[in-house]
């Protein structure tokens, strides 16, 4: 391995003045669980990383404000996601998703602001936030922002994030009794990657769907928000019909990534068959 500078900053103001906007071999990590596999794998060769293990412990918290809104830290771990108590009240779906998300170990390292930032379209959270309508806020050298969690992803592991930027936290809305559902489809390989992974939001209890949001990646190159679909959902009572008709508009408004988990023509069965699979799932379930 070449060598390369290791940084351990106090603060995220530090961290960011670390980060160099021209040189992507500058790198931030978090976790690094990722980055690690880049770097073993000679994918990624650095100059500096950029650890945040020690800048401020407000970054780590997860905690549920006065208005119902989630509040996640961009440094919270995995676990600490999937064992928060205030989480499995009010955001269930989020819990029962980290359950199957990779293994214990790793979601023992791995943290949520790098769970996004990284642009990987296999990694559940991305898909799962963005049809919660999560949003992402952003530091960096000129100044804060905020980016919907769907609007993060431009293409295969590519994010319009800058180089000198930093997620911060992450919020995700109050679900006020809104319909949710997640599901995936591994390949059963010796990564276990999934082959598709799918989110689905909508207002409201029983009765009809109202402002529905699916979700898609993994058969993708990039989240992407399934607009076709959605309208046709909309205002349905999510009957087999309809279902299908979706699931017919949804792999014709995307294009399927061909790879060792499934070609595109099998990913679109799946997408088909998960899109009303996830409908059932988040007409009977909790959400």
């Amino acid at each position: 391995m070449i060598p390369f500078e290791w940084e351990e900053p106090r603060s995220l103001k530090e961290a960011v003045a670390l980060l160099d906007p021209e040189d992507s071999s500058i790198r931030p990590v978090a976790g690094g669980t990722a980055l690690m596999l880049m770097m073993k794998t000679g994918v990624f060769a650095p100059s500096r990383l950029v650890s945040l293990a020690k800048i401020e412990p407000e970054y780590s918290e997860i905690r549920v404000d006065k208005s119902g809104a989630l509040k996640i830290g961009a440094m919270a771990s995995l676990s600490a996601l999937e064992q928060s108590a205030e989480v499995a009240k009010h955001f269930p779906v989020i819990t029962r998703t980290l359950l199957t998300l990779s293994n214990v170990r790793v979601r023992n390292v791995a943290r949520v602001g790098g769970a996004l930032a990284h642009g990987d379209p296999h990694m559940d959270l991305p898909p799962l936030l963005a049809s919660l309508g999560a949003v992402a806020h952003v530091v960096g050298r000129e100044g804060t922002r905020d980016i919907a969690v769907q609007d993060l992803y431009v293409g295969y592991y590519e994010t319009v994030l800058a180089k000198d930027e930093l997620i911060a936290e992450v919020t995700v809305p109050p679900l006020n009794g809104a319909r949710t559902a997640y599901m995936k489809c591994t390949s059963r390989s010796a990564d276990d990657w999934p082959a598709l992974n799918l989110a689905l939001r909508w207002d409201g209890g029983q009765g009809a769907i109202r402002n529905p949001v699916v979700i898609v990646s993994a058969a993708t190159e990039k989240v992407t928000r399934l607009s076709e679909a959605e309208k046709i959902l909309a205002g349905s009572n999510g009957d087999e019909k309809t279902t299908r008709r979706a699931g017919d508009a949804a792999v014709e408004e995307v294009s399927f990534l061909s790879d060792a988990h499934g070609s595109a023509a099998y990913k679109k069965e799946l997408l088909r068959v998960y899109l009303a699979r996830a409908v059932r799932q988040a007409q009977g379930g909790t959400p």
